[in-house]
């Protein structure tokens, strides 16, 4: 029996693109007690709720994670926190940094909060390669974010709760994806606009988001940091496999863009170990207990994680083939 199994569970963001997929696999796969959805959009909740069609064991919570005090009525009787929710956009936060601390930062804080009062007993955090070495107000707000969560460890030492994080780049097909974008420009005949004809990027399907999500709460003993070893890929190779024959244009890098993504920066590549299908950054100090993973293998001496020094690569046919699963 897994360790979701028969549990409570809330889900921060539960009515995105990876809360419905992480709830559609609880429910079919790790028969869940009850899933808290909370999220502060009514039209959303309604969606999903139909989407699930009414599943009695699922339980709606319109509330924002910037209200502490509605996050401590939702955990109430909660065993597990998925906490999703966040402000995404790069551009946006830019123009609103303000508005992004109080959700990214704040509304981080207020879950760490309202778990450790509720007696939670794993929290499992989503973050972003942003985060490392961040260059936007986004990626700032989410490495501030990271290190909350680990560091709540700490304060929640003398009770069960136990705080961890995962980190991953692009998700094939989730809402903001280039992969629709692109679709929908080749469909229109439109040439696709590629910010720099060098770009490489870190892709996962949401399925494997969601595995990896749930196998991190196995394997968690809190303070954790894990990124999985997944595949990148050349923009212009995604471009060609999603639209075969389309042209393409260079526009620049953006504002707050980087032209490979990281995920593991070299400073962190000194507290990292590799284990099976994932990296784990371990914690600074661990108050708490902390103890090395069985079978982790130092990374040498130097590593960093990027997009463009990846030993895994998608091929062409490998990127239609898996958009073809998304379909």
């Amino acid at each position: 029996m897994g360790i979701l199994e028969g549990s409570s569970i809330l889900v921060t963001g539960g009515t995105g693109s990876f809360g419905k997929a992480f709830i559609a696999d609880v429910l079919a796969n790790h028969d869940p007690k009850r899933v808290v959805v909370f999220s502060r959009d009514e039209l959303k909740q309604y969606e999903v709720r139909h989407l699930f069609d009414d599943d009695p064991r699922l339980r709606w919570f319109i509330g924002d994670i910037r209200d502490q005090h509605r996050l401590d009525r939702a955990m109430h009787g909660v065993d597990h926190v998925v906490h999703a929710a966040a402000l995404k956009q790069v551009d946006t936060a830019e123009y609103n940094p303000w508005e992004f601390v109080k959700t990214n930062v704040i509304g981080s804080q207020n879950v760490i909060e309202a778990a450790i009062d509720a007696g939670v007993k794993k929290v499992v955090a989503l973050s972003t390669d942003k985060a490392s070495s961040p260059i936007n107000l986004y990626g700032a707000t989410k490495l501030t974010a990271d290190k909350l969560f680990i560091t709540g460890n700490h304060y929640a030492a003398a009770y069960p709760t136990r705080f961890c994080v995962v980190r991953y780049g692009n998700v094939m097909g989730s809402r903001g994806s280039v992969i629709p974008f692109f679709r929908k420009l080749a469909e229109q005949g439109r040439s696709l606009p590629i910010t720099d004809l060098r770009m490489t990027r870190f892709f996962i399907t949401l399925p494997q988001a969601v595995k990896f999500v749930t196998d991190s709460f196995e394997s968690m003993q809190g303070g954790e940091l894990y990124v999985p070893r997944i595949p990148s890929m050349k923009i212009t190779d995604l471009a060609q496999a999603v639209a075969p024959g389309a042209e393409m244009h260079e526009i620049g890098l953006r504002p707050g863009e980087k032209l490979h993504e990281e995920m593991i920066s070299a400073e962190e590549g000194r507290r990292a170990l590799r284990l099976g299908d994932r990296y784990v950054l371990q914690p600074d100090l661990a108050s708490w207990g902390y103890e090395p993973p069985v079978g982790g293998e130092p990374v040498p001496a130097g590593f960093h994680y990027t997009s463009d020094n990846n030993d895994q690569w998608f091929t062409g046919e490998e990127m239609v083939a898996m958009l073809e699963g998304q379909e």
